[in-house]
């Protein structure tokens, strides 16, 4: 009866780890990747498209992302997205292709990084416990409506505790692993 309720919790605790780990790859941690620059939101033709929809991303090197447009028509287009962007890199146009470069970062920065990445951290497991909320109270009125006995709800109850702990569990993991990332550089 419940176990719906518990499988749709599941699934939007999946999503929110999934988003938590996107945001992350655009954390920049002094190796060049990808992920920096993929979703930045290009205006082209009157309509937002993500960079990775619209040219070839490579790294080079650790220092370097090289941008190369389907539609060279787009060279400044991109280019000016990736100046907006909040990721603070700055990009080269040569014609043909776009670079940006990575300057190597300072230990004050990196310690901002960190900060944000706790922050991030902490607004997941805020998104949790929302949506744990919402869950419970479901439970608590189909226990009202007669549909799960009480027993269900202690039992449902034990259930949504020990898949919180686990989903904390992983954004830990997940802020850990990003922190311990960007102090190894």
């Amino acid at each position: 009866m419940y176990d719906k309720e518990i499988r749709d919790l599941k699934s939007k605790f999946e999503q929110i780890i999934d988003k938590l780990k996107e945001d992350f790859a655009g954390i920049r941690t002094g190796r060049a990747s990808t992920g920096l620059v993929e979703n930045i939101m290009v205006s082209y033709y009157g309509s937002t498209t993500p960079l990775k929809q619209m040219a070839t991303l490579t790294v080079p090197d650790p220092a370097h992302i090289v941008i190369q447009p389907w539609d060279k028509n787009a060279l400044g287009d991109i280019e000016l997205a990736i100046a907006n962007s909040e990721t603070g890199l700055s990009p080269t146009n040569d014609g043909n292709v776009i670079r940006v470069n990575l300057p190597s970062m300072t230990e004050e920065h990196r310690e901002e990084l960190i900060r944000g990445i706790s922050r991030k951290g902490e607004e997941a497991r805020i998104a949790l416990r929302s949506v744990r909320g919402e869950v419970w109270d479901r439970i608590k009125k189909m226990e009202k409506e007669g549909t799960v006995t009480e027993d269900d709800r202690y039992s449902a109850e034990k259930e949504l505790n020990d898949v919180i702990n686990d989903f904390n569990q992983k954004i830990s993991q997940t802020v850990t692993e990003k922190e311990k990332d960007l102090r190894s550089i």
